[in-house]
């Protein structure tokens, strides 16, 4: 089985990312939507040359964060900020997530929020057939729609897991990760990538120590 991918996500400040040029990271985050840890697309082109100094065999992708974004929204922060994957976390339709694709060459992800408890909608994936590159869950959140910081119930990861093994094409899983549980959910789950952000933090501010510890349980 590969190695799983590791998104670091909520990237705001050039000195926090400066430090982690030495950890084997897949993606770094930056997050458009409404959020205290939201950019601008000048922020973002100014940080993205500091991936292509990183000592790893593979420099990270970008990735943006995006809640219901307009196509012209997304034309005016891809023209500043050469992302390479769109990670869509409203209710982007199938179509949105196609068109993305084809007029700005990125990958693009879709989110799905999980409530617990929730009855499990694998219809709900039908219609994105061929229409992502990555799927992530992260927990269901009322205001933000994710990034709550609390987990979900693993075990209604099965049925994405059958899907995006059908589609081939990542699985990855956020929503309350940290270094002390993120090794229970690659042993029993084993999903194809893990994506954290709060749970790399103190007092709101990303913490190198836990990133470090993060990174470093995940890839050992």
């Amino acid at each position: 089985m590969a190695e799983p991918s590791v998104k670091i996500c909520g990237l705001q400040d050039v000195e926090v990312l400066k430090s982690m040029i030495n950890l084997p990271v897949d993606h770094i985050g930056f997050v458009f939507a409404k959020s205290r840890r939201q950019v601008t697309a000048e922020q973002v082109a100014s940080l993205i040359p500091i991936l292509k100094e990183w000592d790893s065999t593979a420099t990270p992708e970008s990735v943006g964060v995006f809640v219901n974004p307009t196509m012209e929204e997304l034309a005016d922060i891809l023209q500043s900020a050469s992302l390479d994957i769109v990670q869509l976390h409203g209710q982007e339709s199938p179509e949105f997530c196609l068109e993305v694709k084809r007029r700005f060459g990125v990958k693009v992800y879709k989110v799905l929020s999980i409530k617990n408890n929730s009855d499990i909608e694998g219809s709900d994936l039908v219609d994105y057939k061929g229409a992502l590159d990555g799927l992530l869950l992260d927990t269901y959140d009322p205001i933000y729609g994710g990034g709550s910081g609390h987990t979900f119930d693993w075990k209604q990861i099965e049925p994405y897991q059958t899907w995006t093994k059908q589609e081939g094409i990542p699985l990855i899983i956020a929503g309350g990760l940290h270094p002390d549980n993120v090794g229970d959910l690659l042993e029993h789950f084993q999903p194809d990538g893990v994506d954290v952000s709060s749970g790399v933090e103190t007092n709101g501010i990303k913490d190198i120590a836990k990133i470090r510890a993060f990174v470093e349980r995940v890839k050992r």
